[in-house]
This record gives structure tokens, C-alpha cells and sequence, in this order.
């Protein structure tokens, strides 16, 4: 059985495959990012959520945030112990989105979910990537980065009265609670994502729309326009932010006269029939 894997911070999502590429199933368990968590606590996730599956899994490809050159081993290292799979092959979720979405075509490839990330894809391999720096020094675009601007709005009081009580009466938290949360606990970054169900759902807002605008326009001046051809190939989007917020996407993209691409919450399905595309091709 060949196994397939797309993490983000919060979620990844799982397909196993039969031996003949029939059979599709389909689950999710927890985010594993290697730069927040360690072989350990990898393997005590997998223990706790991974399904108990009926036959061996002969091959594994993961497509991970924080597959760096240095964290891929530490992802190989917990799968051969937990699996002990013939093949497995560790590769960043940029590179797991980009033939994905690209589908051997030249482009420019974004990740918009908990983390942002983008890259320019020419159909066989990534030739440049901006760094996204992580959700404090970047990730513009990000759950991330529009929950901390939101959180950051709300407390400071710069965003109407109405909407501040609606916060604090959806989600029952106190401001040194948030406090706790954003500097002292772990994955502060799920924490501040967290958030974004509630700014869509006000996101006709004027302030809040403003919000989202602003986290757009990061993404787009600090990492899209560095691509020297961004204006001439088309722009594909992934991630639970791409999809859920792609009508303000769209209307960006229109208005500063680009090209938009594909637009899907997760890269799972394409990564399935370029897998299947392979198998079948030896």
C-alpha cells in the first residue's frame, strides 16, 4: 500500500492507497511540523491518532511545513520507526502543493493556510522561493497573521465596540488568557488562526475587510512580487485561507490585473493522481 501525507501546522491529511491504486482512504491527525515538535512527541501523535490499518504500507511520501534539508531527517526518522515502509520520501509541503497545483506547467505556487508560503514552480521543480520567516517575522497572509491582527485590533480597542463584544461573547476569553496563549503555551500560531472563522464572518466589515486587505497586500508586495515573471504566469492558491477567503482573492488579484489559477483547500487530490500517474507509469 502506498501512503501520501500533506501537513500544515494544524492538520494533515492522510490518503492510503491500495496496491493496485483503486482504493482510496481518507483521515486526518493533528499537524506534525518538525520545528515544533520532536521525534518524540511525532511518534506519541501517531501512537494516539494514526487509524490501525489491516496490511503493510510499502511506500510513503510526506509533504510537510518545516521539511527543511535539516528537519526532513527527523520526519524520515519517526516514519521508518512507526511504519517501517520499503520507500519513503520527505519533502516540503511548497514542493507537495506546487505539482499539485502546477501539474507540470510553470507558475507561481502560494500556500495560504495556518503559515503562508509561496514559490515559482517551472512544472518540474521549485526554482525560487522567498522565505516565509515564520508567523512573527512573516507569513503574511497567513490564519496566523490574520488572527494576530485581529487579536492585536480588539485589544487595543480599533475596531467598533459591537464587533469586540461579539469576540469576547463567541469565544469566552479573557485578555490575559490571550496573553498566555500568544506567549507562553505552544503552537501560538494555531492559537492566533483560530480566529479566522470570525473574520470572515465580518469580513463586510469595513474594518474588518481592511484587515484582511492589509494581510493580502503583505503577502502579495513581500513575497509574489519578488517572482521576476509574476505578472505573466498564473498565480494557484491551497490552504483553508486561499479557499475560504478566496472571494477577497479574487477581487485582489482582478484589481491589480493578474493571473488567477487554481484555488483549492488542500493539495491532497492532485498529489493523489500525480501519485497514481507514477505508479501506473513504473
Amino acid at each position: 500500500m502506498l501512503l501520501i501525507a500533506d501537513s500544515g501546522s494544524t492538520k494533515t491529511d492522510w490518503a492510503l492507497l491500495s496496491d493496485n491504486n483503486s482504493e482510496i482512504s481518507l483521515f486526518s491527525t493533528s499537524g506534525i511540523n518538525p520545528y515544533y515538535l520532536e521525534e518524540n512527541e511525532i511518534v506519541s501523535l501517531l501512537e494516539k491518532e494514526f487509524p490501525k490499518l489491516c496490511g503493510s504500507i510499502d511506500k510513503i511520501f510526506f509533504y510537510g511545513a518545516g521539511c527543511t534539508p535539516m528537519k526532513k531527517i527527523h520526519i524520515y526518522n519517526v516514519l521508518k520507526s512507526f511504519f517501517n515502509a520499503r520507500c519513503i520520501e520527505v519533502h516540503s509541503d511548497l514542493y507537495g502543493a506546487a505539482i499539485a497545483l502546477g501539474q507540470k506547467e510553470e507558475c507561481i505556487v502560494s500556500i495560504l493556510g495556518t503559515g503562508s508560503n509561496s514559490c515559482h514552480f517551472d512544472g518540474v521543480d521549485i526554482i525560487y522561493n522567498v522565505s516565509p520567516l515564520g508567523y512573527i517575522l512573516g507569513d503574511e497572509g497567513s490564519g496566523a497573521s490574520l488572527g494576530k491582527k485581529l487579536i492585536a485590533d480588539i485589544l487595543k480597542k480599533q475596531i467598533n465596540e459591537e464587533i469586540i463584544n461579539d469576540f469576547y461573547s463567541s469565544y469566552q476569553i479573557t485578555q490575559e488568557e490571550i496573553m498566555i496563549n500568544v506567549y507562553h503555551k505552544p503552537f501560538p500560531n494555531r492559537f492566533l488562526a483560530q480566529f479566522t472563522p470570525f473574520i470572515l464572518k465580518h469580513s463586510s466589515d469595513k474594518q474588518i475587510s481592511r484587515i484582511i486587505e492589509t494581510c493580502f497586500d503583505e503577502f502579495f508586495t513581500r513575497n509574489i512580487a519578488q517572482y521576476k515573471a509574476y505578472t505573466e504566469l498564473p498565480l494557484h492558491f491551497t490552504g483553508s485561507i486561499a479557499y475560504y477567503f478566496q472571494e477577497k482573492l479574487r477581487q485582489f488579484i482582478e484589481k491589480h490585473g493578474l493571473i488567477l489559477g487554481r484555488i483549492t483547500k488542500t493539495p491532497l487530490k492532485g498529489l493523489i493522481e500525480f501519485h497514481k500517474e507514477k505508479e501506473s507509469n513504473g
